[in-house]
């Protein structure tokens, strides 16, 4: 018979051991500014994690993505948000890692897990009343702020602008380009004839314009959206197609909405929140479920974050697969496959 000092020995050591594999673990996350999607998923990410007992995320807001997935790759932070163009980039070693070339890129974006995915934002065009624009058959000749000077906003921006109109920055109309610190200003000041931005359901730089007088946002006409040339974009990395019934796609009153039909479409801008593939499988798969588990919660705490692609891992409209080189962590795939939902298999690791 053990003695009562042994019994309380091996009591002790099974209550430690119980409290080591229970403890959170302490993390770091980098994602962009406030006021967004992908921000949005992290900071809900950080308070639901510590709540669960899963993780402490110490998490740095206004961070350059770019860099962040780059400090993701290298073990330099355990999560960070991204916009899924990033990984493939990095996977080239083209534009903002053009610098590390395309083996070293390619070696570092193979690091690379996701999550859950986010939309970050649908490109919509929209304009002041007090413009008279009639849509987008009236951008010839036009002044159009498109984005910050360099990007993926950008080329986005400009791209929808061509597939649907035809025309070119610098040709058909006059691209205006202002860092996102400055979106504010420069779409209340009206020195922009139309705005062809991300934007979301509802918007806060729409809503904010709104002091400057009503606004009208139109849809991307049907015709153009359907067509081979844009179908063919919204397959590129980090775009999906975006539909929503026109009653869904709400902005702040003062705002008027315009589709031929009863659908808003639009290119997204999607991704999501990523980490490291030496993530332990139970973390990861942790970190996912707590996100899942608190779906309804997430959703509610914005009023844009119902048409954030939030639970939404349908490939196609989350943007994984294809060109896309960036495949869930294990743990991840567990998370969402346990909760009743499909991963396809080409977005497993």
């Amino acid at each position: 018979m053990k003695s009562v000092k042994s019994l309380l020995a091996l009591g002790m050591a099974a209550l430690l051991s119980s409290t080591v594999a229970n403890a959170a673990e302490n993390l770091t996350g980098e994602t962009a500014s406030p006021g967004g999607a992908i921000h949005l998923s992290m900071k809900h990410l950080a308070e639901v994690a510590a709540e669960k007992g899963v993780a402490n995320i110490q998490v740095a807001d206004g961070q350059t993505l770019t860099n962040s997935i780059q400090n993701v790759a290298e073990g330099k932070t355990d999560v960070a948000g991204t916009p899924y163009i990033l990984p493939f980039l990095l996977a080239k070693g083209r534009g903002p890692y053009s610098k590390l070339g395309a083996e070293k890129g390619a070696e570092l974006a193979s690091n690379l897990r996701a999550l859950y995915p986010v939309t970050l934002g649908i490109f919509t065009l929209y304009a002041y009343d007090s413009k008279g624009l009639k849509g987008w058959g009236d951008l010839k000749d036009r002044t159009i702020y498109n984005g910050p000077p360099r990007g993926a906003a950008l080329t986005n921006a400009r791209s929808v602008i061509q597939l649907v109109t035809g025309l070119k920055d610098g040709a058909g109309y006059k691209g205006v380009q202002v860092n996102w610190g400055q979106a504010g200003k420069t779409i209340s000041d009206g020195s922009a004839d139309a705005m062809v931005l991300p934007t979301l359901f509802p918007d806060s730089r729409v809503t904010q314009g709104l002091a400057s007088g009503n606004m009208t946002v139109w849809s991307t006409p049907k015709d153009k959206f359907e067509s081979e040339g844009f179908q063919k974009y919204l397959r590129a990395p980090g775009s999906a197609p975006f539909t929503v019934p026109l009653k869904e796609a709400v902005q702040a009153e003062g705002v008027t909405i315009k589709s031929e039909d009863g659908l808003f479409r639009g290119l997204a801008t999607v991704g999501g929140d990523i980490v490291n593939k030496n993530m332990s499988f139970d973390l990861a798969k942790a970190l996912t479920k707590a996100h899942i588990d608190t779906l309804d919660r997430l959703k509610a705490k914005a009023p844009f974050a119902a048409q954030a692609g939030y639970g939404i891992v349908d490939s196609v409209r989350s943007g994984m697969c294809g060109a896309n080189p960036l495949k869930y962590h294990p743990g991840a795939v567990a998370a969402w496959e346990e909760a009743g939902f499909k991963i396809d298999d080409c977005a497993k690791p």
